[in-house]
């Protein structure tokens, strides 16, 4: 078995319609509220608020990292 990353829960993962879904030891498919917080409050950027000079700026630091 496997341990879920964000709050260290025991899952299995189950093939389901072509995605593998984690499911706990009890049967039920697992939903990490740790994961589900991470994820509301992590800052979103619009693109419509940035200038095109920092949008250039971003975009040569990803490809910088290949």
């Amino acid at each position: 078995m496997a341990k879920c990353k964000y709050c260290g829960t025991e899952v299995l993962w189950v093939k389901e319609d072509n995605k593998n879904v984690p499911v706990e030891s009890d049967g039920t498919q697992h939903k990490c509220e740790v994961y589900s917080k991470m994820r509301s409050s992590m800052k979103k950027m619009d693109r419509g608020t940035l200038s095109p000079e920092e949008i250039a700026k971003y975009e040569q630091g990803i490809n910088n990292k290949k």
